[in-house]
């Protein structure tokens, strides 16, 4: 087998969506090497309609303080881009799996409302993380916008694995998307999608001692 599909299978079976991190910086240098790289993904016609705001560990942390009294304040999903309206389901067992793996991580049990509050209210501290991008892209493009903007979360994240840096996309931070645009002064003429929260991962933390599973091909391929 290629060398380079190895390689890339090496950066895949290492990335996870991290939940705990230490509190070192992340070096602007390697920042800007991971952007670097994920913008070589392609996009419609070339346009590269991702646009990042990405904060360092102080501003970090002041969005992360108004994130969370907003959100126990019941300011919550009013997305620029609506989320799911269900899943059901392969996909609604597949986000229960998910979830049951991470509660049962870090101690929550079934029934433990105040336990599960706890540990929702982590993706609005970003899980600890020194540093956030704010990921958005222009009204204007619609749904294509969105989905090469997926393509570049996918490709940040595989580039930091190659650095050595830890990260998690987190669709939340997008329910609370008038916070987040009037901290960071993001325009009206874009829409907020997502935030990668990123840093240097704590092996020891309870959440990151989980990995979720993949599909088998017959469950995703229809061959013709």
């Amino acid at each position: 087998m290629s060398k380079n599909i190895d390689a890339l299978n090496k950066l895949l079976d290492g990335r996870y969506s991290c939940r705990g991190f230490l509190k070192d910086e992340v070096p602007q240098g390697t920042i800007e090497a991971i952007v670097r790289t994920a913008q070589k993904v392609p996009s419609w016609c070339n346009s590269q309609p991702w646009q990042l705001s990405i904060c360092a560990p102080d501003t970090t942390k002041e969005l992360a303080k108004a994130l969370t009294e907003a959100a126990k304040g019941g300011v919550m999903h009013a997305p620029d881009v609506a989320f799911p309206e269900r899943y059901q389901g392969i996909y609604k067992e597949r986000r229960s799996t998910c979830g049951w793996q991470l509660y049962d991580a870090v101690g929550v049990v079934k029934g433990d409302r105040d336990g599960s509050f706890k540990q929702m209210m982590e993706n609005y501290r970003f899980f600890g993380a020194p540093h956030v991008a704010i990921v958005s892209t222009p009204k204007e493009l619609g749904a294509y916008g969105a989905l090469d903007c997926g393509a570049f979360v996918t490709a940040f994240t595989l580039a930091a694995q190659g650095l050595g840096v830890a990260t998690i996309p987190q669709a939340a931070i997008a329910g609370m998307c008038s916070v987040v645009r009037s901290m960071l002064k993001i325009g009206e003429d874009r829409d907020i999608l997502c935030a990668i929260s990123f840093g240097y991962e704590d092996k020891e933390h309870p959440a990151n001692q989980f990995r979720t599973t993949r599909a088998e091909l017959d469950e995703v391929v229809a061959w013709h």
